[in-house]
C-alpha cells in the first residue's frame, strides 16, 4: 500500500474556521450593542408626541409641545447665543396640565449616532424643572441634533422632540 499524502486543505480550512468565529463573534458584540442602546432609552414605554412646530431652536425661544388631555411640555435652553458643543447648557423643562414625577433630556443626533447624552433634570416646583446638558463635538461642520424630552406622570411616560443645529466653531 502507497504512503498516504496529507492533505493540505485541512491546513486551508483552519484560517477560514477563525474568520468565520472572529465574524460570528463581532455580529454578535454588535447585536449585544444595539439591544443595550435600545433598552437604556426606555424608548418602547413612552407614549411621543410631535412638537407644536416642525422648526424650533431651544436656544432661541422655549418650543412646546401638547402631550394630549391639556397636559403641555416647553423645553428651553437658557444661555446666551447658539448652542455649542462641548459647553454647558442649562436646561429648563416646564409641565402643565399633569402633575411631573421626574423630566429628562436625551440629546441624540439625527444623522448620525453619537451615543446616549441622557440629562435628568432636578425638580423645582411648580412643574419646573432644571438641570444642565452638553451635546458633544461632532467632526461635520454643522451637526443636526435631536433633544427628546421625557416626562413621568401619573399617565405613563409621555415625551416629544425638538430638532436643532449645532455649529463647530
Amino acid at each position: 500500500m502507497p504512503p498516504r499524502i496529507p492533505s493540505s486543505s485541512g491546513a486551508a480550512r483552519l484560517p477560514l474556521l477563525h474568520l468565520l468565529i472572529t465574524v460570528t463573534l463581532l455580529t454578535l458584540a454588535v447585536a449585544l450593542w444595539y439591544l443595550t442602546s435600545y433598552s437604556l432609552r426606555d424608548e418602547a414605554e413612552v407614549r411621543w408626541m410631535p412638537p407644536a412646530r416642525a422648526a424650533c431652536d431651544p436656544s432661541a425661544a422655549p418650543c412646546t409641545a401638547r402631550l394630549g388631555g391639556g397636559a403641555e411640555l416647553s423645553l428651553a435652553v437658557v444661555s446666551q447665543g447658539a448652542i455649542r458643543p462641548l459647553e454647558r447648557l442649562p436646561l429648563e423643562v416646564r409641565v402643565s396640565g399633569t402633575p411631573a414625577e421626574a423630566v429628562r433630556v436625551d440629546f441624540v443626533g439625527r444623522e448620525m449616532d453619537m451615543g446616549l447624552h441622557r440629562f435628568p433634570l432636578e425638580a423645582e416646583g411648580g412643574g419646573v424643572f432644571r438641570g444642565a446638558g452638553q451635546v458633544s463635538i461632532c467632526t461635520e461642520a454643522v451637526m443636526p441634533w435631536r433633544a427628546k424630552v421625557v416626562v413621568d406622570t401619573p399617565r405613563g411616560r409621555l415625551g416629544s422632540w425638538f430638532d436643532f443645529e449645532v455649529e463647530r466653531r
